[in-house]
C-alpha cells in the first residue's frame, strides 16, 4: 500500500476526500486479489486470471525496440505498475536459461527473449513484442517446477507471436464504430446500446479464443523444447485453487467451476481440460523434463508476500515501516494489502475495513475532516475527538441503507489516515471491536521497524514423520497455513509427503 505516494480517488475535486457509498465500499472491499492491476494490451494475466481491461492500451503494432522508444516506455510503465524490478540474479539467470531453451521452439526462433522479475506478490506474467518477458515473484512462488514456468512464459510469448493485442484492438475499434453509427449517425440509441452489448459479448468470446490459442501454441512449444507438456494444466490447476482460496478468505462466494459468459477468459476447469487434451497429442504423462529440483533451488530465498516498503500484513496486524505506523485489525479479519489501500474482511463477509490516507492542511480540525463527506449518512452528533498515544484522532458513525460504519481519522505528520469499518449490524460489541482497532494505531518503535522483514520461500526436505500438518506449523502464515502449503506445492488434500523430497514453505 503506497499510502505515501498515491491516494484513492472517487468523485470530489481538489483535496476534498471522496465519498464512500455503502454498496460501493463493500464491492471494493470484497474484490481482493481476484481484481488484478490493469494490464497492457500486449500482455495477459497469469495464464490468465480474470482482469479488468487495460487503462492504457499500447499501440497495436509496437516496434520491437527498447530505450527511448514506445516499447521501452511501455516496459518502464509495466515495471512501475508492479512495484519495480526484483533483484534475484540466480533466479533470473535460471529463467533466462529456460527462455534460451524455449526460443528455437517458438514461432519466432530468431527472437531473443529476456526475463524481468517484478517485485509483486500478485500472480502474473506478461510479454511484450520487444522480447521482454515479465514474471512476478508471486507467480514464481506458485509454480512448482521448470516445466510449469516454461509453460507460463511460452503462453505469454504465444500472445505476442500470434499478434493477439493488435487483433483485439482492431475488433474493439470495429465494435465501437458500429455502436457509434447506430447511436449518432442513424439516431437509433436503443440499437446502439444493443450493438454495444453485442460487441462486448463478441470481444469476450474473442478473448477466450485467444487464450485457448495461446495455451495450444504454448503447450506445443514446451513439448518441442523437451519439457513436460502437462505442466500447463498443472499450473492452471494451482492458479485456480489459489484464486479460489484467496477469494474465499476475503468472503467471496467464488466458484471456479461456474463459467461466466461475460468473462474475458475461459473458466479454469475448461482450460485445464483443453490443456490436458493438447498435451496428450504430444505424449503420455511422464514424457518430457519437469526440472523440479533445479527450479526449487533457483527460487530458494525468494521474498514472499508484501514488500516492507508498501507495508506488511502479519495476521491481523499491519505494519508499515516506510510510513512509520502500525495497527491491529479486529481478531479474525483477513487483510489484503492493495496498491492504494489496505482492505479487510471479517465474520464471513459480514464486516469489512479499509485504511487509506489523504493530505489535509494541518490547520483543518479533524472533526471537520471526518465530517467533510467521506461517506454518505454520517451522524454529525456522533463526531468526537480522541488522543491515541501522542496522535490526534477523531471518530464518528455513519448509517447506510444496508451497512453501518465506524470511521476513524488519525493525524500523523501532513497526512490523515482514514480507517473505515463496515458491519451489517453495528451492535455495541461490534462497535467496541472497531474502536479498539482504531485505538491500536500507533507510531512504530525503532524495534518494530527493525523487525519488519519480508517473508521468504525456503526449500526443505521432508522427514519420515512429516505431513502437511507438520509443514503447516512451520509456515509463517496465519491464514490456512496447511492449505497454503498444499497449494504452494501442487498437492491435493490428504497428500502423503515423500521422505527426502523437497518442498516449499514460507518462513520469516
Amino acid at each position: 500500500m503506497r499510502l505515501g505516494e498515491k491516494h484513492w480517488r472517487q468523485g470530489g475535486s481538489g483535496g476534498r476526500p471522496p465519498k464512500f457509498r455503502a454498496s460501493g465500499f463493500w464491492r471494493r472491499a470484497r474484490m481482493g486479489v481476484v481484481c488484478l492491476l490493469p494490464l497492457l494490451a500486449a500482455a495477459c494475466s497469469a495464464m490468465d486470471a480474470p482482469a479488468p481491461s487495460s487503462a492504457g492500451a499500447a499501440p497495436a503494432a509496437a516496434p520491437r525496440t527498447t530505450g527511448g522508444t514506445p516499447a521501452g516506455t511501455e516496459r518502464k510503465h509495466l515495471i512501475a505498475l508492479f512495484g519495480g524490478e526484483y533483484s534475484a540474479p540466480t533466479t533470473e539467470r535460471y529463467l533466462n536459461e529456460i527462455l534460451t531453451r524455449l526460443a528455437p521452439a517458438t514461432q519466432t526462433p530468431s527472437e531473443t527473449y529476456r526475463v524481468t522479475i517484478l517485485n509483486s506478490p500478485i500472480v502474473n506474467a506478461f510479454a511484450l513484442p520487444s522480447g521482454d518477458i515479465f514474471v512476478t515473484r508471486g507467480l514464481l512462488a506458485l509454480a512448482n517446477d521448470s516445466s510449469e514456468i516454461a509453460a507460463v512464459m511460452a503462453h505469454e510469448i504465444a500472445h505476442v507471436t500470434a499478434q493477439h493485442a493488435a487483433k483485439r484492438a482492431e475488433k474493439e475499434k470495429t465494435a465501437a464504430l458500429f455502436a457509434r453509427v447506430s447511436t449518432a449517425v442513424l439516431d437509433r440509441p436503443d440499437e446502439g446500446q444493443e450493438q454495444e452489448a453485442r460487441g462486448r459479448l463478441g470481444l469476450a468470446q474473442f478473448s477466450r479464443q485467444q487464450e485457448f490459442e495461446a495455451d495450444q501454441i504454448g503447450i506445443k512449444t514446451i513439448g518441442q523444447a523437451g519439457y513436460d507438456p502437462f505442466a500447463a494444466s498443472r499450473f492452471l490447476s494451482s492458479l485456480g485453487r489459489w484464486t479460489a482460496m484467496r477469494a474465499s478468505l476475503l468472503g467471496e462466494n467464488a466458484n471456479a467451476g461456474k463459467p461466466d459468459m461475460m468473462s474475458t477468459h475461459p473458466s479454469t476447469p475448461e482450460r485445464i481440460a483443453q490443456a490436458v487434451v493438447e498435451a496428450r497429442q504430444i505424449g503420455a504423462p511422464g514424457v518430457g523434463d519437469s526440472g523440479r529440483d533445479a527450479y526449487l533451488s533457483a527460487i530458494s530465498g525468494l521474498s514472499f508476500g508484501d514488500d516492507p516498503s508498501e507495508g506488511l500484513v502479519r495476521g491481523p496486524r499491519f505494519v508499515h515501516p516506510k510510513l512509520g505506523f502500525s495497527f491491529a485489525a479486529p481478531e479474525g479479519f483477513v487483510l489484503e494489502n492493495q496498491s492504494v489501500a489496505l482492505i479487510g474482511v471479517g465474520e464471513g463477509g459480514a464486516q469489512a475495513l479499509r485504511l487509506d490516507s489523504v493530505n489535509v492542511d494541518p490547520s483543518t480540525a479533524l472533526e471537520t475532516t471526518i465530517a467533510s463527506g467521506w461517506i454518505d449518512g454520517l451522524k454529525t452528533a456522533s463526531v468526537e475527538t480522541l488522543k491515541i498515544d501522542d496522535l490526534q484522532a477523531a471518530t464518528a458513525v455513519a448509517q447506510g441503507d444496508q451497512w453501518s460504519f465506524r470511521l476513524g481519522a488519525v493525524r500523523m505528520g501532513p497526512k490523515v489516515y482514514r480507517l473505515i469499518f463496515a458491519a451489517r449490524s453495528l451492535t455495541p460489541a461490534v462497535d467496541a471491536r472497531f474502536r479498539a482497532s482504531i485505538n491500536s494505531f500507533h507510531r512504530l518503535s525503532a524495534q518494530e521497524a527493525a523487525s519488519a522483514h519480508p517473508l521468504r520461500v525456503e526449500i526443505v526436505e521432508a522427514g519420515a514423520s512429516d505431513t502437511p500438518e507438520t509443514m503447516g506449523k512451520r509456515m509463517a502464515i496465519a491464514d490456512r497455513p496447511v492449505e497454503q502449503f498444499l497449494l504452494l506445492n501442487g498437492l491435493e488434500k490428504d497428500a502423503a509427503l515423500r521422505p527426502g523430497a523437497r518442498y516449499k514453505i514460507v518462513v520469516e
